[in-house]
């Protein structure tokens, strides 16, 4: 496949960009935010005064005439998943770039500081469908494909319409990823229906893997401007309507609808104890970023 010559810049600024913050994500204690995610067995010795009795390995103590504990040891390397949404939502933005450019910055911002901590990452692309998987791996060569991946097709894409189905995302993550991973779901969660099929999915993979829900949000998707008769276009669907948005009243609708959903996504997360994380297209994700590793 020939890649744009455009994407190709884009992604070697991106590339540039990403790389310039790594140290400031690290710095802001990366791995020690994920600390014991993983565990291997190492070795057991006899039990000693002061031992958590939850350690004690039963079958050797019985085959012995002391108890015995076992000892494990934190695994080091870390896996690293992006799951990041491509449908048609993605693909606009009111700022100089769209949210799927915003998502492939982000995305190589952490799998730059995952490879460069000694972890490995992969990406998932999805909408409705998997659009593509990628294994995980550790060079840098690795996370600049990433960048790539995210940006390739968007283009080629934008006239295609596709839904976000996040049940998909989370599906594939369990079927194709057994050992424990930390996972960032990247998405703007435009038209995602709380249901239970979501709930489920997201139950059964939040029990494996450390699921990070990130949004990316337009500035625009939160208020609606009066600019009069306008003519509106659901990115995930097609549907066009004309719309007076000069109207008072509507304005206020659409603010007391965005205010009802973002309770009730917060209420949803605090069920799932998920701790998600919102990002403004435009803004610099190393702060962000670095306050939620840090807490």
């Amino acid at each position: 496949m020939t890649i744009p010559k455009e994407t190709l810049r884009q992604v070697r600024r991106l590339q540039i960009r990403t790389s310039r913050h790594v140290d400031a994500i690290l710095t802001g204690s990366w791995h020690s935010a994920f600390k014991g995610r993983g565990m291997e067995f190492e070795e057991v010795r006899p039990y000693q005064m002061g031992d958590d009795v939850r350690a004690i390995d039963w079958n050797v103590t019985a085959r012995s005439d002391q108890p015995y504990v076992k000892l494990f040891r934190e695994e080091r390397q870390l896996a690293v998943q992006l799951l990041v949404d491509t449908s048609s939502s993605m693909r606009v933005g009111s700022s100089v770039q769209t949210k799927r450019a915003f998502a492939a910055e982000l995305a190589g911002l952490l799998a730059f500081s995952a490879i460069d901590n000694g972890d490995q990452v992969g990406l998932t692309l999805f909408s409705d469908r998997i659009v593509k998987h990628v294994p995980l791996g550790g060079s840098s060569r690795h996370a600049v494909r990433i960048i790539r991946d995210i940006l390739v097709g968007e283009e080629a894409m934008r006239d295609r319409v596709e839904t976000t189905n996040l049940v998909v995302a989370l599906e594939h993550l369990t079927k194709t990823t057994h050992q424990a991973t930390v996972a960032f779901l990247i998405s703007d969660f435009v038209d995602v229906a709380l249901s239970e099929e979501l709930t489920r999915a997201m139950r059964v993979a939040a029990s494996r893997h450390e699921i990070i829900p990130i949004q990316v949000r337009d500035a625009h998707d939160q208020t609606l401007p009066n600019t009069g008769l306008t003519y509106m276009r659901d990115a995930e669907t097609g549907h066009v309507v004309l719309v007076d948005t000069s109207s008072r009243r509507l304005r206020r609708q659409f603010d007391r609808w965005q205010e009802q959903s973002r309770q009730l996504w917060q209420t949803w997360y605090g069920k799932l104890k998920l701790r998600p994380l919102t990002l403004t297209l435009g803004e610099d994700p190393v702060g962000p970023l670095r306050n939620y590793f840090d807490r």
